[in-house]
């Protein structure tokens, strides 16, 4: 565990117990811009989302302004200056998409990818802007530059921006496909942990999630992980997560709970048994510990390792005085 105590040991959980992103996967798709409404009868002609602010970008600081203007329209009040810090990248002029995932999962949201325009229009229409990076010039010579879409108009052929400097601006169906498609439709949702994307897909939920693990937020995680339980009744990788964050947030009894569902929901998850038996040694239940992390070792899979130093920690403690309850 090392010497650092309770606090900085919880802070560093990925540390010690196995966390979720080591077996989920994601994937990407994307269609054209009227296809995507031709193909969606539940979609409306016309949609706006309110109450997005607009900031006008400086120079070169168009993913701080577009970060800005979804987060403050999520709740949190920041200003593009407020996250400059975190985004921009001086010796290359501009912000990395990774840059704008990892502040928004640091401001405790949830980064959420959209993959092409059938998902943009189905979050624009339930009334969640969506930052879209486009490029503006050519593949061969790009210029990239990050917008916030806030509608979209089906009878005019229009897409709706917050963009540079100018609020509102519209642009056609299809100038905004050709210079969205030229950054392969890549898109960020960005969402308080309690609410979900209009389809989400589990997979790229949880990995989306574990970045607020990854970012020690580990309150909105728990949010999250609680959300996707109730979502997906049958998965027990939210319940593994749910019970990583309220460990890492000193509720051991929370944590048992939550690992002893994802059991029940997948008696061959090598990864709950083994964190199961983690917390429930630490809180001086050194015998049900053993018996989880024998049943982890039986069960092997790729944590094998991980499983066995467990098994063998626990087998040294119970050799030793019973260890207390961990407070």
């Amino acid at each position: 565990m090392g010497a650092c105590g309770q606090t900085c040991r919880r802070a560093s959980v990925a540390a010690l117990l196995i966390v979720v992103f080591s077996v989920i996967l994601a994937g990407c798709g994307g269609v054209a811009v009227r296809e995507a409404l031709d193909q969606s009868e539940r979609l409306p002609g016309q949609a706006a989302v309110a109450a997005v602010p607009f900031y006008p970008q400086e120079e070169l600081q168009c993913g701080p302004a577009a970060l800005a203007m979804v987060l403050s329209w999520s709740g949190l009040p920041v200003q593009p200056g407020d996250l400059a810090g975190e985004v921009y990248t001086p010796h290359l002029q501009g912000s990395l998409q990774s840059a704008l995932v990892a502040s928004a999962r640091r401001h405790s949201r949830i980064a959420y990818p959209i993959n092409g325009p059938e998902e943009l229009f189905a979050e624009v229409a339930a009334g969640r802007p969506v930052i879209v990076l486009l490029n503006l010039a050519f593949s061969w010579y790009p210029r990239y530059h990050y917008a916030v879409v806030i509608g979209y108009d089906r009878p005019a052929e229009t897409v709706i921006l917050h963009s540079g400097t100018r609020s509102g601006e519209r642009l056609s169906f299809r100038v905004f496909d050709n210079i969205w498609a030229r950054s392969e439709y890549w898109g960020l949702l960005v969402l308080p942990p309690d609410q979900m994307p209009v389809a989400p897909d589990e997979k790229a939920w949880l990995a989306a999630v574990v970045g607020l693990e990854r970012a020690e937020q580990w309150q909105a995680a728990a949010v999250a992980y609680q959300a996707a339980a109730g979502r997906w009744p049958r998965s027990a990788l939210s319940r593994i997560g749910l019970g990583n964050s309220r460990y890492a947030l000193d509720d051991s009894a929370g944590a048992i709970e939550a690992f002893r569902e994802a059991v029940r929901l997948d008696p061959a998850s090598a990864i709950a048994y083994n964190n199961l038996a983690q917390v429930l040694a630490e809180t001086g239940r050194i015998d049900e510990g053993l018996a989880a992390a024998r049943r982890a070792v039986e069960l092997g899979g790729p944590h094998q390792d991980s499983c066995r130093r467990t098994l063998a920690e626990l087998l040294e403690q119970h050799s030793g005085p019973r260890p207390g309850p961990t407070r």
